[in-house]
């Protein structure tokens, strides 16, 4: 519950001042993960995840031999590992880790709670929305709060995710209003943000969810199931309409590639293509051991004259670890495939592994929350009461 509630504010921490150093968040999610191993243990069978984080160890090595000496070796590491170290604590901590229904959507609520915080601080200190669409179909930092669009986008998407999915999950009339309200205020602040990761990927999350859910209920439930999915669509539908008018038209634009005067862009990934393409020209002339963690920055620099941090974390772990590298995305894709394939009992599985994998490819992993939300998918739930008859 810690670490979720960190998870969940870190970036609203970062944007308020409230971080101690800037990657405070992932170092106290790995500190509490850390601590709940210390006094339960994890389990035996997590030994591809220990594999995975000492996959981590030759990159340093190399770094410390190709890494520049303007560079800060320490800072470089740190900033590059901590996202990929936090990822394995958390698979290490919640793999086979057994937890029934109601702890489960409690960890979900603690993580909830913080994003809506977010959410409500965005509202409060962001201009009229027409007010801030001077930069096109950019990106918006304005209706970001000030903070990275991308960043923003992505945890208002899992506040979006999370809160649909508590429409299908709890049957509590009051709580659904509240939840579907909430869901379209969450919503609507990721979509002003004009950065698509974060909507995109809660909705390709949302429809991994319901296609598990749907497939596990009765006839009788799966009614109830399309009568509110109908509802989330209108309400989904007028949020649309009304940032449409709003923007005057911007947000259609950005959504199929277009500029400010409607004309189609040539690069629908806004520039990430190119980043990724330097990455795996490192990993095609460096494929044994890559460049080494933090140079593959450097090594852009050099190739093309762009000085920006990688994107997409599949990319910069075969660049900077190379066939290592490749043995640790196996690792993260393999591992828990075959562990939805032997129970199929977290019905958040596809969803949390979906929005992992999507967000690490187009924001890599500068926040906690796509490390742990990997974990959760790992998590073993309990049904309470199978369990209270086998006592």
């Amino acid at each position: 519950m810690a670490a979720a509630y960190i998870a969940g504010a870190e970036v609203f921490f970062r944007m308020t001042g409230g971080m101690i150093f800037y990657e405070t968040g992932k170092y106290a999610v790995i500190l509490f993960l850390v601590i709940g191993m210390f006094y339960k243990g994890s389990s035996i069978k997590s030994v591809p995840f220990w594999i995975y984080l000492l996959i981590l160890i030759p990159g340093i090595v190399v770094a410390s031999q190709t890494l520049s000496y303007e560079v800060v070796f320490r800072k470089a590491v740190a900033f590059n590992l901590s996202g990929p170290v936090c990822l394995g604590v958390s698979a290490l901590y919640c793999y086979y880790k057994k937890i029934t229904a109601v702890q489960f959507n409690f960890v979900l609520l603690m993580l909830l709670l913080p994003l809506v915080s977010n959410m409500v601080y965005l509202y409060l200190y962001t201009p009229d929305l027409g007010e801030a669409l001077m930069s096109g179909t950019n990106s918006n930092y304005a209706t970001s709060g000030g903070y990275g669009p991308n960043q923003i986008s992505t945890v208002m998407g899992m506040g979006a995710l999370l809160l649909c999915t508590r429409l299908f999950v709890i049957k509590n009339r009051l709580i659904n209003i509240i939840d579907l309200v909430l869901f379209g205020l969450m919503s609507y602040r990721a979509i002003v943000t004009f950065s698509r990761g974060g909507v995109l990927t809660a909705i390709i999350c949302i429809i991994c969810f319901l296609f598990i859910l749907y497939y596990k209920q009765t006839p009788r439930e799966k009614s109830k199931t399309v009568r509110k999915l109908g509802l989330i669509s209108i309400a989904a539908f007028g949020i649309w309409l009304f940032i449409s008018v709003a923007t005057q038209g911007l947000i259609n634009y950005r959504y199929t590639n277009r500029n400010a005067a409607g004309e189609l862009e040539e690069d629908i990934t806004t520039g990430r293509t190119e980043l990724i393409v330097t990455e795996l020209q490192g990993f095609y002339y460096n494929p044994v051991v890559g460049v080494g963690v933090g140079k593959a920055k450097e090594y852009r620099e050099e190739e093309t004259g762009i000085e920006t941090a990688s994107h997409n974390e599949i990319s910069r772990l075969l660049s900077e670890h190379g066939l290592l590298g490749l043995l640790a995305i196996l690792i993260l894709i393999f591992v828990p495939l075959l562990f939805w394939l032997k129970f199929k009992n977290n019905y958040y599985f596809l969803a949390f592994v979906a929005f992992w994998f999507l967000t690490i490819n187009h924001s890599a992993m500068r926040i906690a929350l796509p490390a742990l939300v990997y974990g959760l998918a790992l998590l073993y739930i309990v049904d309470e009461k199978k369990n209270i008859i086998h006592r």
